[in-house]
């Protein structure tokens, strides 16, 4: 099984984690910060090459009622055109109450989150792809 790397989208900072090559476990890897788009595409790009990536998870920023506004759209068009350009297939899953999760988490451990977003956006990150991992393993998918 090829690696999934996860993408918790920002339009100046994205938090990333990656699974290990069976699936089983997700681990934060780094904060992406970002002056454009096509900026964004490049290094995500980058990345899914060094790390072998067969898909790529993107995080869609639901309404709290489930539906989808305009920066889920962003997003959506955001996995599409990383699709085309790193070749990958791209799966967006539902982000709601990742950040607010990645915050208690934070706060369990004794960290302040004043001047943590990288922290915040990797772990959201983490916790998204552990999710979906989990979500594929109960399917029997992979």
């Amino acid at each position: 099984m090829q690696r999934i790397l996860a993408v918790d989208y920002g339009r100046r900072r994205m938090g990333l984690a990656v699974s290990d090559p069976l699936g089983v476990t997700a681990q934060g890897i780094d904060t992406l910060e970002v002056s454009s788009r096509k900026e964004a595409l490049e290094e995500l790009c980058k990345l899914v090459r060094e790390l072998r990536a067969g898909e790529v998870l993107i995080g869609l920023p639901l309404r709290t009622d489930g539906s989808e506004g305009p920066e889920a759209e962003e997003v959506r068009s955001f996995g599409e055109e990383l699709s085309a350009w790193a070749g990958v297939r791209v799966v967006f899953r539902d982000e709601r109450f990742t950040s607010q999760e990645a915050m208690r988490v934070l706060h369990q451990m004794g960290r302040k989150l004043k001047g943590r977003k990288k922290d915040l956006d990797r772990l959201s990150a983490t916790l998204l792809l552990q999710r979906y991992l989990e979500e594929r393993r109960k399917h029997g998918t992979r």
